[in-house]
């Protein structure tokens, strides 16, 4: 568990400036693995394993009206660390799908 959150914390640092270029669209997370998201994601989004979002997110967002977009393969991962957010008190979290449909989209 502490090796999962030092990766966490450490991605977390390296993406501060990103973010807040981003911040009018809401905190994009990429729920997929690491080696998912090297492999290609959104501009400015954070890459948090949906298994530790829970773990995570009062760094990332300490508002819970704060508007969260989350991502994943295919929208399943998402839905889950959705679920995790709502349960949590979060209000403005938001499913986005699938990495390739988005990229696919703009």
């Amino acid at each position: 568990m502490k090796h999962i959150l030092k990766v966490v914390a450490a991605a977390i640092c390296c993406q501060w400036l990103s973010l807040a270029a981003n911040a009018s669209e809401g905190l994009w997370i990429d729920v997929r693995s690491a080696t998912e998201y090297e492999q290609g994601h959104l501009p400015g989004a954070i890459n948090v394993i949906h298994t530790e979002i829970g773990y995570a997110i009062n760094s990332l967002a300490p508002d819970k009206n704060q508007p969260i977009r989350l991502y994943c393969g295919s929208g399943r991962r998402a839905g889950i660390a959705l679920q995790t957010l709502e349960n949590m008190g979060y209000t403005k979290v938001s499913n986005e799908g699938g990495y390739n449909e988005l990229i696919n989209s703009q």
